[in-house]
């Protein structure tokens, strides 16, 4: 995704200033649920007569999480032992001891603090009081859930300096737990498990298969079988995206499939990859861009259909016209995917976007759920992807259901009776430049919704960010070239961006929507876009927190707001709830942060990221947050009005994906350049080799950039920042022609 949110804004300060300075299971199944039952129970009671949060009870506590385990916990939601709560991922707690008559008397009960400044995107995990979140580096915490104090922290290492190789935030989405071992995808590409007694490695593999190219995992790890399921991004520099099992015990790969096909010349690895070349043109060479499918977010689990889902991710490039010149559906980019869990192998999908050319990837949190359609109860996958439409998919073969539009959307009209979308022709267009509804940020992105079967509603975090996009004519895999967003860091999009403003305007919702008559049932408006993942409970409640620093509960059948709390930054995550010693808790992880929490603050305040955990009564002070400090505009930096025009483009391709426009955007978990110091500016050479900030995530540009491209970077900053400086008023002439008195 693109990184700075307002880009068409950003292309036309870009091209304005330049103008005028320079001229993505023989037994009855009651049998068997009670077997689970009984085995859980026997654990837990195991871990109940220890001293609670110590070493031997934490140890009983998660050596008993196994998929017996999950599958028990489905019916109680006592624990939240998985990233979704269940297999299904449904988001639903069947707790309701806080409910609509009580939850205005949610509390703070304590707080955590992750300790970190960038984005945090994980839902908690917790069992028996035991508490696993990670933040932003891929950092996990330990934390007792009885007290909100430290076990443990593991830090899995990872080299500051390559967080440009991510498109969105070093960020994580959280971890998964099965037999007392903590898995999470590490950002640099590597599967780490960890004892989840002392946060000590067990062992750790190198997922990456071609470091030639930047892939990342910001994705969940989940459990299935005894394995662990891990994907990768990296789409939008070039990467071919896989999905991956590894041996719970032992870290051995179990098996790996491939989203797109590889090189033509060389054997495919199995059917399914010779039948998605069919769908590719050869002469654009996908296989060096990669081709991308990267499945980096969403995966889920049918036991009874022994069936693994996953999302897949965006064309790499996202320009279709250049990845496959000649068109095709180029398989499976953008679709729905379903695999053997035993051995991977493909068993069927379906494609949300044939032809991905607007980065509308599918790798948004899917659910599994059984509902009625026509009357007759059906299985099916729930999904609202990228491209700003709901789909209701027969999850047991991957048939087209329905699907219907949550958002506005120019790209298409509908959908056809044979789940093929009716597309708008200009929205291809190789030559026009068009306002892509929804834009590359996605009408819904990773934040997960929830589905609760009392109300029949889903509850779905939408969102619109304006973009104006122009098709590039050419691409060169890692060339660098005038206004290509990103090049300097790797970036290869196959679009640039542009001076048109958008016409639509941004816009941030809570969505309550039904999926059998696919139509919105109440609606939340909010002051921006990206707001947090949702939670919903048998209590009728909705949880979610806001891009402007709140956790709120609304009435999930009328969307009626019943409280509020505020969190000091920006919450993307979604929480989790749970049960300790009889009384149900409500855990969220707030950190501002993502694709469009690095160039934009919606707050006014701004705080690090911390676990808030409330409970009813509870009645602990919230911590102190610090108001936003936007700081001056940039003023005093000598430079050259004639470098401004270079020293657009060289902004263009290596700062503004991080830094947005200086002065006119406002800066969010990364400093927006038009509000550092005169000091800062004057000496960014200092800065952007080998400089101070490394250590933070900034890039060293030795190689990458020279003085003299550092000298127009400055003149462009500097040049901008005078540019929408406010001019002082004019004088009032006819007041200075009054008499005096």
């Amino acid at each position: 995704m693109m990184r700075s949110p307002y880009a068409a804004s950003a292309r036309r300060f870009f091209s304005d200033t330049a103008a005028r300075l320079s001229g993505p299971p023989h037994l009855t199944r009651a049998a068997v649920a009670i077997g689970f039952s009984l085995a859980i129970s026997g654990g837990v009671a195991v871990a109940q007569k220890m001293d609670k949060g110590s070493a031997d009870h934490i140890k009983a506590a998660t050596s008993a999480v196994d998929a017996n385990f999950v599958k028990a916990n489905t019916s109680t939601s006592k624990d939240w032992p998985t990233i979704g709560l269940d297999y299904a991922e449904t988001r639903f707690s069947k707790l309701n001891q806080i409910n609509t008559g009580n939850v205005k008397n949610l509390g703070l009960k304590w707080t955590y603090n992750l300790e970190s400044v960038r984005g945090i995107e994980a839902t908690p995990l917790v069992v028996d009081g035991i508490m696993y979140v990670s933040a932003s580096w891929s950092v996990v915490h330990a934390i007792d859930a009885r007290t909100g104090k430290r076990i443990w922290s593991y830090d899995p290492g990872v080299n500051r300096e390559i967080g440009y190789k991510g498109c969105c935030d070093v960020v994580n989405r959280g971890v998964a737990l099965y037999k007392g071992k903590i898995f999470v995808g590490a950002y640099d590409g590597r599967l780490v498990a960890i004892d989840a007694v002392t946060g000590k490695k067990i062992w750790e593999k190198d997922t990456v298969i071609d470091h030639s190219h930047s892939y990342t995992i910001t994705g969940a790890p989940r459990v299935v079988k005894g394995k662990v399921l891990i994907g990768n991004g990296g789409a939008e520099y070039g990467a071919r995206g896989y999905l991956t099992a590894y041996d719970a015990e032992t870290g051995e790969q179990a098996w790996r499939w491939f989203v797109v096909p590889g090189d033509p010349s060389k054997p495919f690895e199995d059917e399914s990859m010779e039948k998605a070349a069919k769908t590719w043109d050869p002469s654009g060479k996908w296989w060096v861009n990669g081709g991308g499918g990267t499945p980096w977010d969403t995966m889920t689990y049918d036991p009874d259909l022994n069936l693994v889902y996953i999302g897949t991710g965006n064309g790499s490039p996202w320009n279709r016209n250049l990845r496959s010149p000649a068109g095709g559906d180029n398989l499976y980019l953008a679709s729905l995917v379903a695999l053997n869990a035993d051995t991977g192998k493909y068993v069927w999908h379906y494609q949300e976007t044939p032809g991905d050319n607007w980065d509308y990837t599918s790798t948004q949190p899917m659910i599994l759920a059984d509902i009625k359609v026509d009357g007759r109860p059906r299985k099916v996958i729930l999904h609202a992807p990228k491209n700003g439409f709901f789909f209701v998919i027969d999850r047991t073969n991957g048939k087209f259901i329905s699907a219907k539009n949550f958002v506005d959307v120019n790209w298409a009209t509908g959908f056809d009776a044979d789940g093929r979308p009716m597309e708008v022709t200009a929205a291809r267009s190789p030559d026009q430049s068009f306002d892509s509804i929804p834009g590359p940020f996605g009408a819904h992105n990773w934040h997960p919704m929830s589905y609760n079967p009392q109300t029949g509603l889903v509850y779905l975090p939408a969102h619109g960010v304006p973009l104006n996009l122009t098709g590039e004519k050419t691409l060169t895999q890692n060339a660098a070239a005038p206004f290509k967003f990103g090049a300097t860091t790797g970036w290869n999009v196959g679009f640039t961006l542009n001076a048109a403003p958008p016409k639509n305007l941004p816009f941030g919702r809570l969505i309550a929507w039904d999926p059998v008559k696919q139509k919105e049932a109440w609606h939340q408006e909010y002051v921006a876009p990206w707001n947090g993942g949702t939670l919903t409970t048998a209590g009728n409640l909705v949880f979610q927190g806001t891009a402007d620093a709140r956790f709120i509960a609304y009435n999930a059948t009328t969307g009626e707001k019943l409280w509020e709390t505020p969190t000091g930054t920006g919450a993307v995550a979604a929480a989790s709830t749970y049960l300790i010693d009889g009384v149900q808790y409500v855990s969220i992880a707030v950190g501002w942060g993502g694709v469009f929490g690095i160039t934009q603050h919606v707050a006014d305040k701004e705080a690090p990221g911390t676990v808030y955990t409330f409970a009813v009564g509870a009645k602990a002070p919230l911590p102190e947050f610090t108001k936003y400090q936007l700081g001056n505009l940039l003023a005093g930096v000598k430079y050259d009005p004639k470098d401004v025009p270079e020293g657009t483009a060289l902004y263009v391709e290596a700062c503004a994906t991080c830094h947005g426009v200086p002065g006119v955007d406002k800066g969010g978990n990364v400093k927006n350049l038009g509000y550092v110091s005169t000091e800062t500016i004057a000496n960014l050479k200092d800065m952007v080799f080998k400089g101070p900030f490394t250590d933070k995530g900034m890039p060293d540009f030795t190689g990458k950039l020279t003085e003299a491209d550092v000298v127009k970077i400055q003149a462009f900053i500097q040049g901008t920042a005078d540019a929408v400086r406010p001019k002082p008023a004019e004088p009032d002439k006819k007041a200075d022609a009054a008499p005096q008195k």
